[in-house]
């Protein structure tokens, strides 16, 4: 299973909002936002956090899909 936060990243676009002032504003470390930033696991309580401060679900800012399918196009779930 692999994870992409491009959805995070268009909502942050939308809301004018850099990564910086998200880890500010949320209160999550650096180290979180580098592992969003390369789509790996974080916390999901580093999810609410962003969620809660951006005021959306987290489908609203995450993708899951099954590696594997990455061959033969996306699998989302």
């Amino acid at each position: 299973m692999a994870v992409s936060y491009d959805k995070l990243w268009k909502l942050l676009i939308d809301k004018k909002l850099n990564r910086t002032q998200l880890c500010e504003q949320a209160g999550i470390s650096t180290n979180a936002m580098a592992r969003l930033g390369k789509n790996e696991d974080v916390r999901v309580e580093v999810l609410a956090k962003i969620c809660l401060e951006l005021g959306c679900t987290i489908d609203e800012i995450i993708d899951i899909f099954h590696r594997e399918s990455e061959q033969e196009g996306i699998l989302w779930i």
